[in-house]
């Protein structure tokens, strides 16, 4: 990064969330802040009211966690994608940019999906912080219990599916798609996993490969 480039030293760092692409907050970074961020691994910031190095979370505990840097072609600003550990906004919103009763995703279904990865995964990581929660309880039951989940929601699925039932098709597609992320979960797999599969095929098929 330049940052003789700025009259004060700091250049504006944009942090968006790494699984979702929502744009979480903007700050400021002056190589000191940038120095830091990169040995902890978390987003840490100059405050231009205090006049001090914050890493973000440092009071809430909803820590910014690094996955990757990026700058851009001038070199005086910063993209970070990073996985929020909470509420990014003191507001106790996911982003900085909503406003109340607004949530903002680059891509509404992509995003909710992705979000709904990151609770069941703490679900399977702390399976008491939520005593009544099915999804812990899911865990506790085991991988025969969720695999047979995973079939017999499968199986209503296609039974709507060929029926023409669609409003129970929607549901039931929800149903098997959240049991499906548990059962990738507990296998020590995610989504990530299963798209990389997708994009190794689609690399293939684009190749002029013919898979039989």
């Amino acid at each position: 990064m330049d940052f003789a480039k700025m009259p004060d030293g700091l250049i504006p760092v944009i942090v968006q969330d790494a699984a979702t692409g929502q744009v979480l907050m903007l700050g400021y970074q002056n190589e000191e802040a940038q120095r830091v961020t990169r040995e902890t691994g978390r987003v840490t910031f100059f405050s231009r009211s205090k006049q001090r190095l914050w890493t973000k979370g440092e009071t809430s505990g909803n820590y910014l966690t690094v996955v990757s840097e990026h700058e851009d072609c001038d070199q005086d600003a910063l993209l970070i994608r990073a996985i929020p550990d909470g509420p990014t906004c003191h507001r106790g919103t996911t982003s900085c940019f909503e406003q109340p009763n607004q949530t903002v995703y680059p891509a509404p279904a992509v995003g909710f999906i992705a979000e709904l990865e990151r609770l069941v995964q703490r679900r399977h990581q702390f399976p008491d912080e939520d005593p009544n929660s099915y999804t812990a309880s899911l865990f506790r039951k085991g991988m025969p219990k969720i695999a047979q989940k995973v079939g017999e929601e499968a199986v209503e699925t296609v039974i709507d599916a060929v029926g023409g039932n669609v409003a129970g098709l929607k549901g039931e597609a929800a149903d098997l798609l959240y049991h499906l992320v548990v059962l990738l979960t507990a296998s020590g797999l995610s989504l990530e996993d299963v798209v990389e599969v997708l994009r190794e095929r689609h690399s293939t098929i684009s190749g002029g490969v013919r898979r039989e």
